[in-house]
């Protein structure tokens, strides 16, 4: 599937440094299949020396045309016959096409296959294919005790009435919720309450586009491994994909733009709905609110110098915290083992809530570091003074998820007679309201 070809035709962009590669092939395919066993570097490195040598050759030829071109001059010039030397010259110009167009095609091949290698996982961070071996490093608060039979979101919804799954279904099909009532000003409680906490911090607001370009979503890392999971519009008239997450747009500000060191780090915080065809598994736990095709998010990102990426890792993971215990969660900090860790990323830690109705932590945050992984592909340079300009390193943090948090708030507050206490944090947002009571 090389989708790379039509997104960046003639384009030399490196996901990875070529050169690290064919210097230490042993240690990056090492480090490539403690992330996916399947991986190899065979098809890459054959690729990268057919077009190097293809290279060469196209390189050797036109400098024998331009040498022969001054020869025809010089002859031309003194009256002399150029006949052999012209025939000459129009058998090297077709050897240059072909190879040139040979070249073309090798580089397409490259890129792809180099697309398809994901970010290599840090120095440090456990080694294994299990997830089941993720570490947690920090755990907060208490997993809350009920003195009744508690229940879970969906069955508090029945007397809530916060969220309509039925109805959804009939508008777009199973796993597109509607917010109704208090629902959905808890929903928007959420979402104002994590932006002012996180602009608190120090990150600046952007409004993003829901749908971006081709090459803004291979730049995000989205393309070509992750086609098959997103929805888009491709017609006459436009070619474009609806985010999976803002990461994918808010990457895209600055893509193909050289930044100047003196602005950096940038923060920046945005919220959007978030769009993703795979819904996951199917029964109790992962019914509701837990896995959706449609969420909101609110997503903290920041472009750094490579010295600034683990300091500003770890403002995103304070900040990301900081709205969990606002609102009185019990959570952990699991920092994810190389095989865990998403495609774009070379570290990341995940946050995960405690859901009493599904007797189990979901991960409602994500906060990962990837280096220059994604500043490559989407050519997003930073220079300092004279110097020549260098690859920024990305990081981006769900600030948060609010599907899961909904279900958190829902399932860890609920009283005996079915009411949902509010957090005080919340209060504000909510014209005052401390308490959801059943409707019936």
């Amino acid at each position: 599937m090389l989708i790379s070809l039509q997104i960046h035709q003639g384009r030399t962009d490196n996901m990875l440094d070529i050169k690290h590669i064919r210097e230490n092939p042993e240690l990056v395919l090492k480090k490539l299949q403690s992330k996916d066993a399947n991986l190899s570097l065979k098809n890459l490195l054959l690729l990268d020396e057919k077009m190097r040598k293809t290279l060469s050759s196209v390189e050797s030829l036109k400098s024998l045309r331009n040498t022969n071109s001054k020869v025809i001059g010089d002859k031309k010039r003194l009256g002399a016959d150029t006949t052999d030397l012209m025939q000459e010259m129009q058998k090297i110009g077709e050897q240059i096409a072909a190879l040139d167009k040979e070249l073309t095609e090798l580089k397409d091949l490259f890129q792809n296959e180099l697309a398809m290698l994901p970010n290599l996982p840090m120095d440090g961070i456990k080694k294994s294919l299990d997830p089941q071996d993720n570490v947690c490093i920090k755990t907060v608060g208490e997993k809350r005790t009920f003195a009744f039979p508690h229940k879970n979101h969906l069955e508090l919804n029945e007397k809530l009435d916060l969220f309509d799954f039925e109805k959804g279904a009939k508008i777009a099909g199973t796993g597109w919720p509607v917010y109704k009532n208090i629902g959905a000003q808890l929903e928007w409680a959420l979402i104002n309450y994590m932006l002012d906490t996180h602009i608190k911090n120090g990150f600046t607001q952007w409004m993003v586009p829901h749908l971006a370009r081709p090459e803004i979503m291979y730049g995000s890392a989205q393309l070509p491994k992750f086609e098959d999971q997103l929805y888009k519009i491709h017609d006459k008239d436009y070619h474009l994909y609806l985010i999976p997450t803002s990461e994918a747009a808010i990457n895209g500000l600055h893509f193909d733009e050289i930044l100047k060191e003196k602005d950096l780090p940038l923060k920046y915080v945005s919220y959007t709905p978030c769009f993703r065809r795979e819904a996951g598994a199917s029964g109790t736990q992962e019914r509701g609110l837990i896995r959706v095709h449609q969420f909101n998010k609110v997503e903290m990102f920041a472009f750094t110098k490579e010295d600034q990426s683990e300091q500003m890792f770890q403002t995103m993971l304070d900040s990301a915290e900081e709205i969990l215990q606002g609102l009185g969660l019990h959570y952990r900090n699991m920092c994810l083992v190389t095989g865990d860790i998403s495609f774009p990323a070379a570290k990341t830690i995940d946050i995960e809530a405690w859901l009493p109705g599904q007797d189990r932590y979901y991960e409602v945050s994500s906060v990962s570091n990837c280096t220059d992984y994604q500043a490559r592909r989407s050519k997003i340079r930073y220079k300092q003074g004279e110097n020549k300009p260098e690859f920024v390193h990305t990081l981006n943090g769900s600030g948060l998820a609010t599907s899961r948090l909904m279900v958190a708030l829902l399932e860890n507050n609920q009283q005996e007679d079915g009411s949902v206490l509010l957090p005080e944090v919340l209060h504000k947002y909510l014209r005052g309201l401390t308490k959801i009571t059943p409707a019936v």
